[in-house]
């Protein structure tokens, strides 16, 4: 199977602990995203967002600085997850998000490519005011 990798950056008005804990904190995560999420702060912890579709596996976490995923979504080819791994950099008192998702199955690109950034960056800038 052909993947790629998709690379995004958004700046966020919220200091990088508050983007952490948007991320990682089940109850913050539903909220920005207005769909149930339940998500454990434990590397090797599994993890879901949108009521299940997305699901997976926390790699690395370095709070406040850099959470790394293994992520698949529930359509996927069964058995094929991607790499997430989302970094914080503060930028005076915003936050710059770096994102890659690697090993995106190449027809689901498209389809990521714009729902990282209608239901995450989108909200996310929204929720941070």
């Amino acid at each position: 199977m052909k993947t790629k990798t998709l690379h995004q950056s958004v700046l966020l008005k919220a200091t990088p602990h508050e983007v952490y804990e948007a991320l990682m904190d089940s109850k913050k995560h539903t909220e920005f995203t207005h769909s149930p999420a339940v998500i454990c702060r434990e590397v090797g912890a599994e993890f879901s967002a949108f009521d299940g579709w997305a699901s997976g596996t926390t790699i690395e976490l370095i709070p406040d600085k850099k959470i790394v995923q293994k992520w698949r979504g529930s359509d996927w080819p069964p058995g094929h997850y991607s790499t997430v791994t989302f970094e914080l950099q503060a930028e005076g008192r915003d936050t710059r998000l770096d994102f890659t998702q690697a090993d995106i199955p190449e027809d689901l690109y498209p389809d990521l490519k714009a729902g990282w950034v209608e239901y995450y960056w989108d909200n996310l800038t929204a929720y941070f005011g």
